[in-house]
């Protein structure tokens, strides 16, 4: 059993002994400390905060507990029941509410869960606030509401209808285009929330046909809920019998969007953020940032329009939306399928990334594979170095960022995540792992073979 505790909220399997899984005294334990939290940061007045949750079987259970254990710490709570990540940050932030917990483990197996964190814009928390919380919840400095201030719960589920409201709303969403394209699209939502949100945002997009696969909300994923390409055989095939213009890919929460071809081929779920922020672009010039370790065909789109720079932030959507915000990015977010739009909210939505893309291949008349075509080929390699548990991981990447720092070739060294080392013709990025003895190691290059040449080179030196 695991629990892992982090800035971001907390994540856990469930079941087995307290501390050692997401139980439910470290359920109560971690929301009563997110709740201190905010009491303590808004000087003590009522809050009111908005709880959403995913399809996963542990769901129902978890969220009893947080809605419960916010009721006694003297919060009020909009609940809004099965919901999307991105739909609760719109919750918190449509809802005027100081903050959200949405009950979801992302990507992990269904026996995952983990409650993640939102301050008040409906945005993930910061590294400083992360660890305050987690200081909190060790040190016991929670005190309860007495009985005539406990909280109270209202129940609102039609906020996915209100999110898609909002996307349908954006100016460069346009649907008249869609409707004319007369598209056929195909959905795989791994029996969650996601079955209930995108077929029906196809549906109001005037998309002509919607073939639903696994979009029934039981939480029995159908397949492993990451959508990477060993994950999607089922989509595929279903792409090609059906004869679909597009199939359309997300986890279980609804923050990651990944698109097949009309040939059943992946589009790459890296190519996600690039398409949408080659058709924001052409609109609306400007920056663009996504982390450190996605593709860099983002930074060759983004120097196809004037005046437009690309810029990387560490990994971690808090990390990505701050650079977003200090450098006026228009469009951002990560390589794995995370789209972060501005203009309707600071957080990776999959919901404005089908809009955006349906709109772009309707506009440009293409097939989908004609359209993955039209922009930079690179390949990223993901590898990792096994080190002894006593190793100074630190002081290694340090050492290895000193090497590097100058040498011919090295365009460019970047430490402010692990290391991460720019080549004329791809680049290297090293990271530790926060819970063992080894470096991750992703690489890009214009071939499989070239990312692999320079992931090897860096992994020799270590």
């Amino acid at each position: 059993m695991s629990l892992i505790k982090s800035i971001s909220g907390i994540r856990g399997t469930i079941g087995g002994p307290a501390g050692e899984g997401l139980t439910p005294i470290d359920v109560v334990k971690f929301t009563s400390a997110f709740a201190t939290f905010l009491q303590k940061q808004n000087g003590g007045k009522r809050l009111r905060l908005a709880v959403g949750r995913d399809a996963r079987l542990s769901g129902a259970m978890v969220d009893r507990l947080v809605v419960g254990t916010l009721q006694g710490m003297g919060i009020d709570v909009l609940e809004t029941g099965l919901s999307t990540t991105p739909t609760t940050e719109m919750t918190v932030i449509d809802a005027h509410c100081d903050g959200g917990i949405i009950i979801t483990a992302s990507h992990n197996p269904k026996h995952w869960n983990a409650l993640k964190l939102l301050n008040a814009k409906g945005e993930f928390i910061n590294d400083a606030e992360g660890k305050e919380v987690l200081r909190l919840a060790d040190s016991g400095e929670v005190n309860y509401a007495e009985v005539d201030n406990l909280g109270q719960v209202t129940v609102e589920e039609d906020w996915i209808d209100r999110h898609i409201e909002r996307v349908l709303g954006l100016e460069l969403v346009d649907v008249e285009a869609i409707k004319k394209a007369g598209f056929k699209v195909a959905v795989d939502a791994v029996n969650s929330t996601g079955g209930l949100a995108i077929p029906r945002l196809l549906r109001r997009l005037g998309v002509k046909e919607v073939v639903e696969l696994n979009c029934e909300p039981t939480g029995h994923f159908a397949h492993n809920p990451e959508p990477i390409p060993q994950n999607l055989t089922q989509i595929s095939d279903c792409v090609r019998e059906n004869h679909c213009d597009l199939g359309i890919v997300v986890d279980p929460d609804v923050d990651r969007l990944a698109l097949v071809c009309e040939t059943g081929e992946m589009f790459g779920e890296e190519y996600t953020l690039v398409s949408v922020a080659d058709y924001i672009l052409q609109y609306t010039p400007g920056n663009t940032v996504s982390n450190l370790s996605s593709s860099r065909a983002l930074r060759d789109v983004t120097r196809r329009y004037a005046g437009c720079e690309y810029n990387a932030a560490a990994v971690g959507e808090v990390n990505v939306t701050t650079l977003m915000r200090e450098t006026g990015a228009v469009i951002g977010g990560e390589g794995n399928g995370g789209v972060i739009y501005p203009a309707l909210h600071y957080g990776r939505d999959a919901l404005v990334g089908v809009a955006v893309f349906l709109t772009l291949l309707a506009k440009k008349g293409m097939k989908v594979s004609e359209l993955r075509k039209t922009y930079p080929e690179y390949i990223i390699s993901k590898n990792r170095k096994d080190l002894t548990p006593d190793m100074d991981v630190d002081a290694l990447l340090a050492k290895v960022a000193k090497l590097y720092n100058g040498m011919a070739g090295v365009e460019k060294v970047t430490t402010i995540d692990g290391v991460k080392i720019d080549f004329a013709d791809g680049w290297v990025h090293l990271r530790k792992s926060n819970t063992e003895p080894i470096i991750r190691i992703y690489s890009e290059a214009a071939t499989e073979g070239r990312a692999n040449e320079l992931a090897q080179q860096v992994m020799a030196q270590i």
